[in-house]
């Protein structure tokens, strides 16, 4: 009893904590986690990247429903949104003008869901968690040899150590899909870290578990009010939205190559059934049927 009393309160103090979670206008049953990969490179874990500032690179709502399915729903970073006091812009410029505050208030704006956890991961903590879990195996179809990401693959499934996992995860240009893709690659290495740390031999290895949970609190900033038993229930979600009754993919989309002009090119999410789309999401009406076809 002792043991595992003790390494909760040991991982609780390690958890490191941000300003994210703003009074919300909405109330949303069931619970809601917003996980942002940051691309900002003060992690150093790009070297010879030099790009300054940060901006949410991955975002990824894990809800939990009262009742019915438990989903992942991944917004593409280009998703053409309405950031509160900025205007029209792309979904990742919130992080960057505002924060995980106004990220948070952008995603729930887009959505019409509250988010009750926020969990930040940087690029160094990516490979970090796969380097501490032994590597994972990913698998990818086609050859790759991408120089933005540092991606060299051939066609087929491969154990990766921590640098190929965050490469895997990071490779746009090189994807026919482009972010649709790489959304897809991005919940491909959650679930085979999931998968890889839910083994049921972890249960007699208190080394190992210690290793991990230093290794992973480490790699993670979440807002002021999630502690170390919320995130063990994030990570069960997980597992729910990956396993077989979880539903997981990305939002209806409209165009992938919108210009609505002055931001670039922006994913347009289908305005005739997003709405639709994400009330189904917080109720556990979802089906993979709802989900992007791209």
């Amino acid at each position: 009893m002792a043991w595992p009393v003790g390494l909760l309160i040991w991982a609780n103090g390690k958890i490191q904590h941000t300003d994210a979670l703003a009074a919300s206008t909405l109330s949303t049953a069931g619970t809601t986690y917003l996980l942002a990969g940051s691309d900002s490179r003060a992690d150093g874990q790009l070297g010879g990247d030099t790009t300054a500032g940060q901006r949410a690179d991955t975002m990824i709502l894990i809800t939990v429903p009262p009742s019915g399915a438990t989903s992942m729903i991944s917004l593409p970073r280009d998703t053409f949104v309405e950031i509160p006091g900025y205007g029209p812009n792309k979904l990742n410029a919130a992080f960057s003008f505002g924060g995980p505050e106004l990220l948070v208030a952008t995603v729930e704006g887009l959505t019409g869901i509250e988010v009750d956890h926020y969990i930040e991961i940087g690029m160094g903590g990516v490979a970090d968690i796969v380097d501490a879990v032994g590597g994972v195996e990913l698998c990818l179809d086609y050859d790759v040899s991408d120089a933005d990401s540092g991606l060299e693959w051939t066609a087929g499934c491969h154990v990766a150590d921590g640098e190929t996992a965050l490469a895997f995860a990071r490779m746009r240009k090189a994807d026919p899909l482009g972010d649709i893709g790489r959304t897809q690659r991005q919940q491909q290495v959650i679930q085979a870290v999931t998968s890889a740390v839910a083994q049921p031999s972890l249960a007699f290895q208190p080394g190992e578990q210690v290793r991990l949970a230093d290794a992973g609190l480490a790699a993670l900033l979440v807002d002021e009010d999630t502690g170390i038993i919320d995130m063990a229930q994030m990570a069960l979600a997980f597992r729910a939205a990956t396993g077989a009754d979880g539903v997981r993919g990305a939002p209806p989309i409209a165009d992938l190559a919108y210009r609505p002009g002055g931001i670039g090119e922006t994913v347009r999410l289908d305005p005739d059934r997003v709405d639709a789309f994400f009330a189904s999401v917080a109720d556990g009406t979802v089906t993979t049927a709802d989900l992007n076809q791209t």
